[in-house]
């Protein structure tokens, strides 16, 4: 893909009220809304960017309803494509430092998150 970087660092995935790791690199949070009960400082986040989760009307459909998650997954993949301001900081920050995903979903294999890594990585 033009313009891509010819390298790009390991993509991890993290609930936000796991305790971050040394491992985790830079921590982007990734959800539009702020994890709810945590505190700043505690969430170690050095970035929050909520321009790259899924739209409101998007997430408020999915409602984290494991039978909605292939519908959710295909939408979410066709707003990321168009979403090209976020996925571009991103790759920029893939091209520098390996990166964890911070999400605060409690389903752990039904989330945006998931989705968002698979994409970024299917650019590669």
């Amino acid at each position: 893909m033009a313009g891509m970087p010819a390298h790009r660092h390991a993509i991890a995935i993290k609930r936000a009220y796991a305790a971050p790791d040394e491992d985790d690199g830079y921590r982007i949070l990734v959800d539009r809304l702020w994890p709810r009960g945590l505190g700043k400082d505690a969430a170690h986040v050095d970035l929050w960017l909520k321009e790259i989760a899924p739209s409101p009307a998007l997430r408020v459909w999915f409602g984290h309803d494991p039978a909605r998650f292939a519908e959710f997954r295909r939408r979410y993949d066709a707003e990321l494509k168009s979403n090209t301001a976020a996925v571009a900081q991103m790759d920029r920050i893939l091209a520098q430092t390996p990166v964890t995903l911070v999400y605060a979903a409690k389903d752990e294999t039904h989330n945006h998150a998931i989705v968002l890594k698979n994409f970024l990585e299917s650019r590669r």
